[in-house]
């Protein structure tokens, strides 16, 4: 008899809504920050975007079949997924690391482990962090016409002196270097906007999160105590990205609300720690798959104990 081990608390779904009205409403979501990348980056943002679904869905639906399991590519969970791995991307990225990249988040940290709903870390994360690992040349190269090379968080870090920090205005339009997907505070807090207001996500991860970075920068200034410059490490690098649209994964983050705030603190704390003092000036990908490995402990500390239950002798 095949046991099952479940280890977060229910009620195991969050909403009322189905897995594909959840993740079509994650793409629509997603739109107005890809349509800010097509605009700023150009055309090859759209292809990048595109090469990730169709590499992504393909690989989900190989898998399934070759497995003789019902092929899902219908729940647009593997279209979320290419889209997201897309917007960690660089423009510059050449198209077959993006498509080892699509196939690596589905195949390895998706369907190994059982699919949708059992994998125990993000899959577009997972994916950004063994291409940064592989090929980090490619995937730090930020070079496009009309766009600073530098990111502002190397510029901050002083890994890009020569250059100046962008404005906090086109910050938030997405006048800076950075990947595909997030560049554009504006339209990132649009598709946030929709979120909410459909209830797909709350709003404790990523204020937690958030506002654990902004403390954390301003009090641990690089100049000293309480020196730091929150904005600009709210609007650098895929904070926004991050804390919005992959915190917030209800496979992969904590189902309480009280853990979900620690997750959220979580994220916060190690990002800045990777952003401060860490050799790479970008922590958002790291701090949240290192809390998502955290997430069964954080459910089981937090979850509210049964009425009545008798506690065990082992």
């Amino acid at each position: 008899m095949e046991n099952k081990l479940y280890v977060t608390s229910s009620p195991h779904f969050r909403s009322e809504d189905s897995i594909e009205r959840i993740m079509l409403d994650v793409v629509i979501a997603l739109m107005p920050a890809l349509i800010a990348g097509i605009i700023i980056f150009g055309i090859r943002a759209l292809f990048i975007t595109v090469l990730c679904i169709v590499f992504s869905i393909a690989t989900e639906a190989v898998i399934q079949i070759l497995t003789h399991k019902d092929v899902t590519i219908n729940d647009f969970s593997a279209v979320v997924t290419g889209i997201l791995l897309a917007f960690n991307l660089p423009v510059s990225i050449p198209w077959w690391i993006a498509a080892i990249g699509s196939i690596f988040a589905i195949a390895i940290v998706k369907q190994v482990f059982g699919g949708l709903g059992y994998n125990f870390m993000n899959p577009a994360l997972a994916a950004r962090a063994f291409l940064l690992a592989s090929w980090p040349v490619p995937m730090s190269r930020f070079t496009v016409d009309g766009i600073a090379s530098a990111t502002p968080l190397a510029i901050i870090k002083g890994t890009e002196s020569s250059c100046e920090l962008p404005s906090l205005f086109n910050m938030f339009i997405g006048l800076r270097g950075g990947t595909i997907g997030e560049v554009s505070i504006l339209a990132l807090l649009i598709g946030a906007a929709y979120l909410l207001k459909r209830k797909v996500i709350t709003l404790r991860i990523p204020l937690s999160y958030i506002l654990t970075v902004a403390i954390l920068t301003w009090v641990l200034g690089k100049n000293g105590l309480f020196t730091g410059d929150p904005l600009y490490h709210i609007m650098s690098g895929g904070l926004i990205l991050g804390a919005f649209f992959m915190a917030t994964d209800y496979t992969t983050s904590p189902v309480t609300p009280k853990g979900q705030i620690i997750f959220g603190i979580g994220c916060g704390v190690f990002t800045s720690i990777i952003r401060l003092y860490g050799g790479y000036p970008e922590g958002v990908s790291y701090s949240i798959l290192l809390m998502n490995i955290a997430t069964p402990l954080i459910d089981r500390y937090t979850t509210p104990k049964v009425f009545g239950e008798v506690k065990t002798n082992e």
